[in-house]
């Protein structure tokens, strides 16, 4: 009788549940009963199928979920589960000379990026990916796990985009190299283990004179120094090379060393972003035949 009921609930809630299969809602739900301390996530898993999860009243029986740990109601068998710390999301205007890290190594007293973010909870924060140490521009730092590997992870490919002064003139032919890949040696544990081609990359030039160039330059990978490290290898060398842009969250409004929150649209702009770019990664292996 228990069974017929839920499947009765869950037929009249279908529609409803479609809310949750947005990836940029958020996290999974299973996730967020883990880390709630309800069960394992693959037991969570099974309560969600067994239907003995609502959330904000829709009964969820399909996986996968994603849900907004902050803002939705999440009822598990009767049980309210509360909110998690609250999530955070910081944008930089990273300065040169800062290291992109929680802190230096022993011994030495570089600036780090956390020095200059002067936030209550800025020991729950941790940057999302890398900027050189005289690299400047857009650096998020967040305590926000799921989202930050969804920014970084190269099978998700949101875009970063650099600005770069480099030294020389950048012909079209230089420009149609970079945008085809340029083969860089890999490194692992310190050590060189090959090489590889970089991924396609959209460059265009903002302005050219006869010893130097200003570029945009667009890459969906993160290889270390990846743009100072493509330039260099066509012969022109980075002087200065700003990040200006991840995803649709562009470097605007906020001081050199200065930082803001992000507010409630930019973080779900950016969720839609990396939820819409690993679908176009798996559209185009799809088309190539890769697995």
């Amino acid at each position: 009788m228990a069974r017929n009921g839920r499947s009765n609930r869950k037929q009249g809630h279908d529609q409803d549940a479609e809310a949750f299969r947005d990836a940029s809602r958020g996290e999974r739900l299973q996730r967020v009963m883990a880390d709630a301390g309800i069960a394992s996530r693959r037991d969570c898993e099974r309560m969600i199928e067994e239907g003995l999860v609502e959330v904000n009243g829709t009964l969820v029986t399909d996986l996968p979920a994603w849900v907004d740990a902050q803002n939705d109601r999440i009822v598990v068998d009767g049980r309210v589960l509360p909110p998690p710390a609250r999530a955070i999301y910081i944008l930089l205007n990273k300065p040169t000379r800062t290291l992109t890290s929680a802190r230096d190594e022993p011994g030495s007293d570089r600036r780090t990026v956390l020095d200059l973010v002067q936030h209550p909870n800025s020991g729950q924060l941790f940057p999302v990916g890398r900027l050189d140490y005289d690299t400047t521009g857009l650096l998020l730092l967040t305590n926000d796990g799921e989202l930050a590997n969804r920014l970084t992870h190269p099978r998700y490919g949101v875009p970063k985009v650099y600005r770069a002064l480099v030294k020389g003139r950048v012909e079209p032919e230089a420009v149609e190299a970079l945008e085809e890949g340029v083969k860089l040696t890999d490194r692992k544990d310190g050590r060189t283990v090959g090489a590889s081609r970089t991924g396609p990359v959209e460059v265009s030039i903002v302005h050219r004179e006869a010893d130097k160039t200003v570029l945009e330059v667009t890459i969906r990978e993160g290889r270390n120094r990846q743009v100072r490290r493509m330039l260099a290898a066509l012969g022109f060398p980075v002087r200065k090379l700003e990040r200006i842009a991840m995803g649709p969250l562009r470097l605007k409004g906020v001081a050199r060393g200065d930082w803001r929150e992000l507010n409630r649209g930019e973080v779900q702009a950016l969720r839609r972003a990396a939820a819409q770019a690993a679908k176009e990664t798996r559209t185009d292996r799809g088309r190539k035949g890769t697995p």
